[in-house]
């Protein structure tokens, strides 16, 4: 049964909404002022850093377990609430850190907390109401909310944090952050967003027209996404987080490997908005087929390339695959699946996503402690960018062909 959603709202104050909403989600909040806190709270309660960086396990597999519940919870209530809780939540949980009393067990119970509240407020979420609001170019607007929204939010909260820690303590820091997404973002969130109107109109009827996740698993589609993109980017982000050690056993400097990765992360989010404008103008999956293969380009010149303009090259081309891989998840999703229950099928890949990035890099260490190396690491990465670009290029043409596979899948 449709649910009656508020009709007010434009696309324009959705989209903007959505773009700060992402600037204040868990991956700029959290994971990209990470290292800004990593070494003050093994200073001030004599933690090993590993222990500190537990906390990101437990994002991963909070994660993992609550997008799919929060997915078909919206689906059947709207996005709006939940994303205004999430953020709350979120902003209060980051402050509660400020409340660290050197009890590791209270940092990881604090930190669990948050990833319940962060994946409430979580770009799939987020991209749940793109994804109602756009019909036409849907592709861009997701690119924006995503890759705009977290590249802006990476570069600000960073900055802000760290003037806060290095002024006031780390203390400060996480207060400020909080009292950021409090006074700033959620006012904001609260006056313009907004739910799509689901009843009685038929534009908005059509939009939400789609299958149930458990229609879409029966899909050849679903799997062919699902195995390409978790590969894709669990690989990519791998190398992401190693990228600084990769290239310091190559003889090159931290600075040197900083650098690459912040071409690597700016690109990432600067091309997922490419993506998205490039989907909307070439109506077929297999436009995404070369970002996969400019990642396994990239991966080549940082693991060959001597000179600094190749290597942030290597890292460039890295960007383009994994912005390339988090755009086209959405839009895959809405097309293939549509909107009805955008928010079931995408909890679900991004389940699949958030495990392999948990898992990847880990495998990526034990392949060098068996080796004193990555290079046999990074050549299966590469296996798999090749793997997922394959399974790509098996997925039907959007529209008639797509439907006559989904039908044929559902009914046998």
């Amino acid at each position: 049964m449709p649910v009656n959603l508020s009709p007010r709202g434009s696309k324009s104050g959705v989209l903007f909404a959505c773009t700060l909403g992402n600037s204040v989600s868990v991956t700029p909040a959290v994971h990209a002022v990470f290292g800004l806190f990593l070494v003050p709270l093994t200073e001030a309660f004599g933690w090993s850093r590993a222990s500190v960086s537990g906390v990101l396990g437990i994002l991963a597999l909070v994660g993992a377990v609550a997008y799919p519940l929060i997915g078909r919870h919206i689906d059947k209530a709207g996005a709006r609430t939940t994303l205004l809780v999430g953020t709350s939540g979120l902003a209060l949980s980051i402050a509660a850190l400020a409340l660290t009393s050197g009890s590791l067990v209270q940092f990881y119970a604090t930190f669990t907390v948050l990833a319940v509240f962060g994946a409430m407020a979580g770009t799939p979420i987020f991209q749940k109401v793109i994804a109602d609001w756009f019909d036409e170019n849907r592709g861009t607007a997701l690119g924006i909310s995503a890759g705009g929204g977290c590249g802006i939010g990476s570069v600000v909260l960073p900055v802000l944090s760290a003037v806060l820690v290095q002024t006031w303590g780390w203390r400060a820091g996480y207060l400020g952050i909080a009292g950021f997404m409090l006074v700033v973002a959620l006012p904001l969130l609260f006056v313009l967003l907004r739910d799509r109107a689901s009843a009685g109109g038929t534009d908005a009827g059509t939009a939400r027209e789609g299958m149930t996740l458990g229609e879409a698993a029966q899909t050849p589609m679903f799997w062919l996404i699902l195995i390409a993109l978790a590969a894709g980017a669990g690989g990519t982000t791998a190398v992401f987080s190693h990228v600084v050690p990769i290239l310091s056993d190559r003889g090159f400097s931290v600075a040197t490997g900083t650098a690459v990765v912040s071409v690597f992360a700016l690109v990432t989010s600067g091309w997922q908005i490419a993506t998205g404008r490039i989907m909307d103008r070439i109506p077929t999956p297999r436009v995404a087929v070369p970002m996969y293969l400019m990642a396994v380009l990239g991966l080549i010149l940082l693991e060959t390339a001597q000179g600094m303009p190749f290597l942030v090259l290597g890292g460039a081309l890295l960007g383009v695959g994994l912005g390339g891989q988090f755009g086209a998840l959405p839009y895959f999703i809405a097309r293939y699946f549509g909107t009805r229950h955008f928010g079931s099928v995408i909890g679900a890949m991004y389940s699949a996503v958030i495990a392999a990035q948990g898992t990847t890099p880990i495998l990526l260490d034990l392949v060098f402690d068996a080796r004193h190396s990555y290079r046999p690491a990074l050549v299966g990465v590469g296996a798999a960018l090749l793997a997922g670009a394959l399974l790509l290029t098996l997925l039907p043409r959007y529209g008639r062909e797509a439907e006559s596979d989904a039908l044929f899948a559902v009914g046998h």
